[in-house]
């Protein structure tokens, strides 16, 4: 759809105003200033960050916001991987002319003559030309047509910028270096501290302006946590307290807990030597390496979700019910009680593998006090494993019917979910303990495992790989795995679409797969490629696997039609357009501290993935686009709604009833993803 240029127009000035409400309430409009498209907004303070940047970043961040190279400005239809490249990887600016969308009221053409541009020396290291997208066709999942300028050739460790020489204008400023991401995993790992639930976010380990007092650890929290169907009942009290906040909200969820450590712990064993122990946690430079000691406290909490007969409780959830300050601003400042839900088959599956995939990994490690942990890990996933078995069809359905109010995400599965969480239960299982058992249910289910893989089975068909990769696996059934993810990418849109370049964006997914959490699905497409070198696929060619899947690195680094980064506040690090604002409790919208970059005194923290373009986004029914109507002021944002799919975005944090967190709001398993996926492309040190 074309969208006018008075709608642009109000967009980018600041002149239209949407609700500003939260928590279930409205409140006065807010100005659309602070829900303009990213790449229209300047940070005006960038708080200091504890992760230093390279010298090159640092010093690029106050050119970038405004000008450089005397004339040459910063145009939003050059975008580039604002973090930077490695020398040795594909580096492709892509240009862009929009269509349709929010922004076809603009246009833009590239010139004849495209120049790389070292912004240290001013010097030009290589010149050539865009080349058109498929001879000028719109590429309808963005509404943009498209050209390439290559520069792939470029390996000199700098600092550069891509101009076009006629137009008078350039990129912004990247790096390109063998550890241009090494500091953007560390900021994302680090997003996990932030996200611990009863634990002190203190200097020197908070950044300055992120720091708050343990949370949910008042009279009837998490230390005091009851049974949501018993309140009244203190005899159901137990200590629940620690783990992750799932996501915008300070719910915690087994099923997803337990995966996420499960994401981590394939990231650490995949690469293990880049992992170091600096990343500025509390736990930092005890002799571990970071992420493991993030597991931990991942593992800490899930094993006081076990119950003595090897059951998995299924969640620790915040009661919709109007308690004050429930999901209050910053998090220690939450004082609504605290609720679990009974044990149930799916949780206790998935909390075996994770029990059992924790065993093997932390065993590895020779570290004495490690060894024991791990040991009793293992003893909790062969007992979580038989109580299953005995209880194979219990569930609990958060939110629901007697349970409504308890947590807000339904994680519950139907019986083909239960049976694939006890098959990857068995493939961890029989990792940490060699038995014959797991092996024998393992192979009984392996027939046709790995013959498709996409985006929506990335989990399930990684662990089949890891399956093949264990040296006392069947070797026949190993084999027919391997064989068949090898077919199974010669076909649909996995090296088909990459090939043909079927994504001018170089990130193909295909239009249907944005969805809610889109960067998630992009953060995993890239994982299935990089499955290939990393379980040892035969016959490929790994510059090739590295190049497509670093494509969708790209992406949530600048390479999409928003020209920006989908990682909160990383200004630190020398990026022209980041995340300003996200749907999260702590970082709230209005919040004069926290809201957004440039306008609150801090912004929120760091390093954080939002979910992404979303074309399913709506607003609430009470809503009407442009039309004045209670708690939508003078008119819901346009974007995100009937945008084309990679344009569903818009960078605010305002809740009901224009419910950003479709969009916006963070989530630990786009994070785990995503984390994954760019730990393969940081070097060992």
């Amino acid at each position: 759809m074309k969208t006018s240029k008075l709608l642009l127009g109000l967009l980018l000035s600041g002149s239209l105003t949407a609700c500003g409400g939260g928590g279930g309430g409205s409140s006065a409009p807010k100005p659309a200033s602070s829900i303009a498209p990213a790449s229209s907004v300047a940070p005006a303070s960038v708080a200091a960050s504890s992760i230093a940047p390279s010298s090159a970043a640092a010093s690029s961040l106050a050119a970038s916001s405004a000008a450089s190279q005397g004339a040459v400005t910063i145009s939003s239809f050059i975008v580039v991987d604002q973090f930077g490249y490695l020398p040795h990887a594909k580096k492709v600016a892509v240009i862009r002319d929009p269509q349709t969308g929010y922004d076809a009221a603009l246009s833009f053409t590239p010139g004849a003559t495209y120049q790389l541009m070292n912004l240290d020396t001013n010097a030009v290291v290589f010149s050539g030309s865009a080349v058109s997208w498929k001879s000028g066709a719109t590429f309808d999942a963005a509404g943009d047509r498209a050209w390439w300028f290559d520069f792939s050739s470029v390996t000199t460790p700098g600092r550069y910028a891509v101009v076009d020489v006629e137009k008078n204008v350039r990129s912004p400023g990247f790096n390109i270096g063998a550890d241009v991401y090494k500091p953007v995993l560390k900021h994302a790992m680090r997003s996990f501290f932030y996200q611990r639930a009863g634990f002190p976010k203190e200097l020197p380990f908070a950044e300055l302006g992120w720091t708050d007092g343990a949370s949910h650890i008042g009279a009837g929290q998490d230390k005091n946590a009851r049974l949501f169907s018993d309140k009244n009942n203190t005899a159901t009290e137990k200590d629940l307290s620690g783990g992750w906040y799932d996501a915008g909200d300070y719910n915690k969820y087994t099923n997803w807990h337990a995966y996420y450590l499960v994401a981590l712990l394939h990231a650490y064993a995949e690469n293990p030597t880049i992992w170091t122990d600096d990343y500025n946690i509390p736990e930092s430079g005890n002799g571990v390496p970071d992420i493991i000691d993030e597991i931990k406290w991942g593992f800490d909490w899930l094993k006081k979700m076990q119950n003595s007969d090897g059951s998995v409780l299924s969640i620790l959830g915040l009661s919709h019910e109007k308690a004050p300050n429930q999901h209050a601003s910053p998090p220690s400042s939450a004082t609504g009680p605290s609720y679990y839900g009974p044990a149930s088959t799916s949780a206790t599956l998935t909390s075996a593998g994770a029990f059992a995939l924790g065993s093997k990994i932390l065993a590895g490690l020779d570290n004495p006090e490690l060894n024991t942990y791990a040991a009793d890990l293992k003893t909790r996933a062969e007992n979580a494993w038989a109580w299953a078995v005995a209880n194979p069809n219990v569930t609990f359905r958060n939110n629901e019917g007697v349970s409504a109010g308890l947590g807000a995400g339904q994680q519950e599965v139907d019986d083909a979910g239960r049976a694939t969480k006890k098959t990857t239960a068995a493939i961890y299982l029989f990792a940490a303990t060699g038995s014959a058992t797991y092996r024998s249910h393992v192979d009984a289910n392996a027939t046709n495992a790995t013959s498709w893989v996409d985006v929506w089975n990335e989990p399930e068909v990684t662990a089949w790989l890891y399956y093949a990769s264990l040296p006392d696996a069947t070797g026949a059934v190993a084999t027919s795995l391997k064989n068949q993810y090898q077919s199974a990418f010669n076909a649909n849109n996995n090296w088909p679409a990459v090939r043909n370049g079927d994504d001018p964006y170089r990130a193909y997914i295909g239009t249907s797969n944005f969805t809610w959490g889109s960067n998630r699905t992009i953060s995993r497409k890239g994982l299935t490629f990089h499955n290939l070198i990393d379980y040892n696929i035969s016959g490929i060619d790994q510059t090739e696997v590295r190049n497509a899947a670093v494509g969708y690195l790209n992406y949530i680094h600048g390479v999409n039609p928003q020209a920006m980064v989908y990682l909160s506040n990383m200004y630190s690090l020398g990026v022209h357009s980041s995340v300003n604002e996200f749907y999260h409790s702590w970082f709230t919208d209005d919040s004069p501290l926290w809201d957004r970059v440039g306008r609150s005194t801090y912004g929120p923290a760091p390093g954080f993935l939002v979910g992404g373009p979303n074309p399913s986004y709506d607003w609430d029914g009470n809503c009407t686009s442009g039309s004045p109507n209670a708690g939508c002021g003078s008119a819901a944002p346009n974007p995100p709604k009937g945008q084309p799919a990679m344009k569903a975005y818009l960078d605010f944090n305002t809740s009901w009833p224009l419910n950003s967190w479709q969009i916006t709001e963070n989530h630990n398993d786009y994070q785990v993803a995503y984390i994954r996926l760019l730990s393969k492309f940081v070097p060992a040190p």
